[in-house]
């Protein structure tokens, strides 16, 4: 299970503390998925990167099956999120100068226990379509093969927790619905906990729960 407890978060300006999120509280258990919206700079990514542990809040806790992250040293911390999280990002971040299938696999890279690894990428692979493609550098694919490569990525650690941030936001309409229908479809297989955060209302809406960050909090749309 997830938890987010009264998380908050300030930044420091030149004119004092800036909040941009206060007493945020969200419970998610194996399974659920969620999107969140709002306008930009309300502090959605913010949020999204506290829960991914890339980020420590100012006050609260977030908790992943009873372990807060926060409480973990560097390398006890980096484990933990290989091992848990999944991350998709706007921008795919692939490494250029690798194939299809050995961005698929860089997560495990670090792994103790990846024997399968290889196996299961190819899986992966083939569950978003790309079975042709895995000798491919990603100059030779298109914006959302790159998002579906992405999203294999982020799923071959098995992880608890998937996190989105705008994962259709640079993708054509048809893209974007090929890459959502995925995301939907490995998220039940995995049975992950989902996180969408998107300016997508229609994305939002093949979720079935949604919220709005709104002044700083978050409330159910």
């Amino acid at each position: 299970m997830l938890k987010v407890d009264n998380v908050s978060k300030d930044y420091p300006t030149p004119a004092g503390a800036l909040r941009v999120l206060n007493d945020v509280s969200l419970a998610l258990s194996r399974g659920d998925a969620v999107s969140i919206m709002g306008p930009s700079g309300t502090g959605k990514s913010t949020l999204l990167y506290i829960i991914g542990a890339l980020e420590p809040p100012t006050n609260g806790s977030v908790t992943l099956d009873g372990e807060n992250p926060f409480q973990l040293n560097e390398k006890q911390l980096a484990t933990f999120r290989n091992q848990n999280i999944g991350f998709v990002f706007q921008d795919h971040c692939l490494l250029p100068q690798c194939s299809v299938l050995e961005n698929v696999l860089t997560p495990t890279l670090v792994s103790t226990n990846s024997t399968d690894a290889p196996a299961r990428a190819r899986e992966l692979l083939n569950r978003v379509g790309l079975s042709d493609r895995l000798d491919h550098r990603p100059t030779e694919l298109s914006g959302g093969e790159k998002q579906r490569v992405s999203l294999a990525r982020a799923l071959i650690t098995k992880p608890q927790l998937l996190l989105c941030d705008e994962p259709t936001g640079n993708l054509d309409h048809k893209a974007a619905e090929v890459v959502a229908s995925m995301l939907l479809d490995l998220h039940q297989q995995q049975q992950t906990i989902l996180i969408v955060v998107t300016h997508s209302a229609e994305l939002a809406a093949r979720l079935p729960t949604r919220y709005e960050l709104i002044d700083q909090q978050l409330a159910i749309r």
